[in-house]
């Protein structure tokens, strides 16, 4: 009777379940400069699930009209916000997945949807340190396909690049997580101004279009802000949600943080706090578009006192939520 007898190393080739944790974030651009930002924006508006139109009639604005011009736009609003490490989105990103890790016991990894560190790039390494379990987990606490929709498509279009592909648990939304929203309270609580007329929270927004067509995105932000309102004992005239960051000529969803920055002065609300609870890390939308620019629309409008509440970035609170979070979404698989 023949033996069967396996090739010598086959079976060393087998390697032990090992989990890791994969952070997902936006990205930004190499650095400032006009070549960069220019190659970032191609990539990031370049993609579906962002700008949802005709193909061959986006392509000819993006080229023709956006490309050759807004590049420069962009890379001078970076240089305000820029750090001496880099894009502020990409280092408290790296410095939250650092700190996790140490919390966690197990590898965390960071990277981003466009840009560098790329997907690509550290799926190859994920795999280069041996793990066969990724847990994904984008960094944006309520559901838009333009955001976690775009971040996970990412992470399967690297995963196809694989012959051995490793086993996948995504996170898609966070948004009514109770210790999601302690984080923010207490984080609020430890910032705030005594007697601000208003607290603004600010989401980044969608095109209208996108939430017709069924995104979850704005029930789930206002979701969020009514649970921090509660946690935080506000009424509805001490709180109001907005959206940020409009992009094009299409409508998007409303009320918009730029209009009511302009309109609250008029009303007799001049001294507010602003905060961004959709955004995990500080990046060009939290620090130039609310932190600088809607100050200065604010003030010109006749407002008086206006703070800016940080977002959770690596804070202490946000390494503990995020590591519940994990623990809780994936039982059994994390230390």
């Amino acid at each position: 009777m023949a033996l069967f007898l396996p090739e010598m190393g086959v079976v060393e080739q087998l390697s032990e379940r090992k989990t890791g944790v994969l952070l997902l974030n936006l990205g930004s651009p190499d650095n400032c400069e006009v070549p960069a930002v220019r190659r970032y924006l191609r990539e990031f508006l370049s993609d579906r699930r962002v700008i949802e139109m005709p193909p061959a009639l986006w392509r000819l604005i993006l080229y023709g009209f956006i490309l050759p011009f807004r590049p420069k736009q962009s890379g001078a609003l970076y240089r305000k916000v820029w750090t001496d490490k880099g894009s502020p989105l990409i280092v408290h990103t790296q410095n939250l997945a650092k700190d996790l890790q140490n919390q966690l016991n197990t590898p965390v990894y960071a990277a981003m949807s466009y840009g560098n560190p790329s997907v690509v790039s550290v799926v190859q390494q994920m795999k280069q340190d041996g793990i066969t379990h990724i847990v994904a987990l984008p960094l944006f606490p309520q559901y838009a396909s333009s955001a976690a929709g775009a971040a996970l498509d990412a992470l399967w279009r690297a995963i196809l690049k694989t012959r051995v592909q490793p086993a996948v648990q995504t996170i898609s939304a966070f948004y009514d997580f109770e210790p999601y929203i302690d984080a923010l309270a207490n984080n609020i609580k430890n910032a705030q101004t005594p007697n601000a007329d208003m607290l603004l929270m600010s989401f980044h927004g969608i095109p209208l279009a996108q939430h017709t067509a069924g995104d979850v995105y704005k029930a789930q932000c206002y979701k969020t802000a009514q649970l921090l309102a509660d946690k935080l004992n506000l009424n509805e005239q001490q709180y109001r949600v907005v959206f940020q960051s409009r992009f094009g000529r299409a409508q998007w969803i409303e009320p918009s943080t730029q209009d009511i920055l302009d309109e609250l002065p008029k009303q007799g609300i001049k001294n507010i706090d602003i905060c961004c609870p959709g955004f995990v890390c500080d990046c060009l939308e939290t620090l130039e578009e609310i932190a600088i620019s809607g100050k200065k629309i604010f003030i010109n409008a006749g407002g008086e006192r206006y703070h800016y509440i940080h977002c959770l970035n690596n804070t202490p609170n946000n390494v503990s939520m995020l590591k519940e979070l994990l623990k809780k979404e994936v039982s059994g698989s994390l230390k």
